[in-house]
């Protein structure tokens, strides 16, 4: 699975479309893919394999567990943010912690006010380069607190924190057979086992 960024379409005798406009029309086309713009650019990323699927599901279930899908935090999967960065940037984070009165701070193209996360979470795919570098610098400049990055490619966990303009100026890694405490500030106390949330996120080779 891989993002690609996208030509912008303009047909003969008309105005060319906007971002927004081709970000509508990719949804449309393309149903179960992530049409993100990141950095101006238009990114399209295609359904998850299993073992991403498999992993986010896990991760969701830990800070469930924990409490955050009731009361003051919701857990939600594929809530977009709007991104402060530019005229139309959003992205479209695996998983983020919000505010439970997100639902009154819709922004634009049914984006939530980046005021309202209190953390956002990327499985890395083909995309990888987005998650370890793009989003960096987006979710810094949009000042979400906690960032965390489940990097399958070089099997580490990431947890950035203190957002910056350009990124995070705290950025921690973590390897298998070590336990990442996460801030509180995100509502609750979880403690990520790397080892297992690497395993479960892991592409298992098919059966023949």
């Amino acid at each position: 699975m891989s993002a690609a960024a996208v030509e912008h379409p303009c047909a003969p005798g008309h105005e060319p479309l906007t971002l927004l406009e081709q970000a509508d029309r990719l949804m449309e086309q393309l149903p179960g893919y992530r049409v993100e713009i990141l950095g101006g650019d238009l990114t399209v990323t295609p359904p998850s394999d299993i073992a991403h699927a498999w992993g986010l599901s896990s991760l969701r279930d830990i800070f469930v567990a924990a409490g955050l899908n009731r009361g003051e935090t919701r857990v939600l999967e594929g809530l977009g943010l709007w991104l402060p960065d530019g005229p139309a940037n959003f992205a479209v984070p695996d998983l983020s912690v919000v505010d439970s009165n997100a639902r009154e701070h819709i922004l634009e193209h049914e984006c939530c006010d980046p005021a309202v996360f209190r953390m956002v979470l990327e499985v890395t795919s083909g995309n990888y380069a987005n998650d370890l570098r793009i989003k960096v610098a987006a979710y810094g400049a949009a000042k979400v607190p906690v960032y965390v990055i489940v990097d399958r490619k070089h099997e580490r966990l990431h947890v950035l924190t203190e957002p910056m303009e350009d990124g995070y100026d705290v950025h921690r890694i973590h390897v298998p057979g070590e336990k990442a405490a996460l801030p509180e500030s995100i509502g609750a106390e979880v403690t990520l086992d790397v080892t297992q949330i690497l395993d479960d996120s892991r592409r298992l080779s098919p059966r023949r």
